[in-house]
């Protein structure tokens, strides 16, 4: 947004918009508003460093590997903990998962025990940290099943059909936070000159007709024949179809931005490619239901290629899944295919 503000308009903070969305769930405590406000702070911070990772020396690699065998940049590093210890005191969760730790994150027995769940991936598209590309971080927030003490892994295995909230932040060449409570989905820019999120984009629908479609086809030898006839109608090389120009960032929150604002169809099909990776590379709890969430709330649809994404039972906490997101036609048509030539 820019430092000239329209003051003619209504200026909407994210703090005041936050606040207004309590206003659709009777009996509200606060609890959920104030999380969401901490999340918004934990990606000002993180933001802060993405911009000027190279000058903070927290470019690279530590030299470890996460749960899924995957480098750790230094600034996966930075925006795990930033996330955790701006919410491990604040009484309002229960549990914590993140993708970077294999088990689930207890909240120190100091602090006092919440009702909700929070899972994040930090740091989305941390493999393009070194070269200047769009990363983010996603996370999911769902009401705790269990009724009480510390909260428990059962607590973060749940559908994504109960999500109580989800949102993802982008770093680019602006900071955006989009988020959704089940009434729209509405996004953020940040102004650095006075570090406060404004309302930019009330409202998001996924537009029609859409322009592009997302995926590595890198892999294509790889996937399915359902697949790859699929990508072919997307082309507009079956003679049915006019076919859609090709957008690939490789940081699964940067294209799912590009669609959810242009219209298009984001997928990360299973491939033969990797034998230890048989449903594909995606989190269906981290990366998968919270965007899927968000493209519901936004006029879109998730799917794994034959069922939604949102009602899918996770039975671990890094679940691999398939992921076909964007406008609803699109993926139904991929679901069409699927069926068609993959049994």
């Amino acid at each position: 947004m820019s430092s000239e503000m329209n003051l003619t308009g209504k200026i909407t903070t994210i703090e005041r918009h936050i606040l207004d969305e309590q206003s659709y769930h009777p009996g509200a405590t606060g609890a959920l508003t104030s999380l969401l406000y901490d999340l918004a702070l934990a990606g000002k911070i993180i933001a802060s460093q993405t911009t000027r990772a190279g000058l903070a020396e927290i470019l690279g690699e530590t030299g470890g590997f996460n749960v899924q065998g995957e480098a750790v940049k230094k600034l996966d590093v930075f925006a795990d903990q930033t996330i955790f210890r701006l919410n491990d005191h604040t009484g309002r969760l229960a549990v914590m998962a993140s993708e970077e730790h294999e088990g689930i994150l207890d909240i120190p027995k100091q602090y006092p025990i919440g009702k909700y769940v929070l899972l994040f991936d930090p740091l989305d598209g941390s493999s393009n940290i070194d070269y200047n590309v769009s990363i983010g971080t996603i996370f999911s927030i769902y009401a705790r099943k269990t009724k009480e003490g510390p909260g428990t892994l059962e607590d973060c295995l749940q559908k994504g059909s109960d999500l109580v909230a989800a949102g993802y932040l982008i770093y680019g060449s602006s900071t955006m936070l989009v988020y959704t409570t089940g009434h729209g989905v509405h996004g953020f820019t940040l102004d650095p000159g006075v570090g406060e999120f404004f309302l930019s984009h009330p409202h998001i629908r996924i537009p029609e007709p859409p322009k592009y479609y997302s995926v590595n086809q890198g892999y294509q030898k790889y996937w399915s024949e359902g697949v790859q006839r699929y990508t072919r109608y997307l082309q507009g090389r079956d003679g049915n179809s006019q076919g859609l120009s090709l957008r690939y960032i490789g940081s699964l929150v940067a294209d799912f931005h590009r669609n959810l604002l242009s219209g298009g169809v984001f997928y990360y099909p299973a491939d033969t490619k990797d034998p230890s990776k048989p449903h594909g590379k995606l989190r269906l709890l981290y990366e998968a239901a919270p965007l899927a969430f968000i493209a519901k709330h936004a006029g879109g649809y998730a799917s794994d290629g034959r069922r939604p994404i949102l009602d899918l039972e996770p039975s671990s906490l890094h679940q691999r899944v398939p992921l076909f997101i964007g406008n609803r036609n699109l993926v139904e048509k991929a679901e069409e295919f699927i069926r068609q030539y993959d049994g």
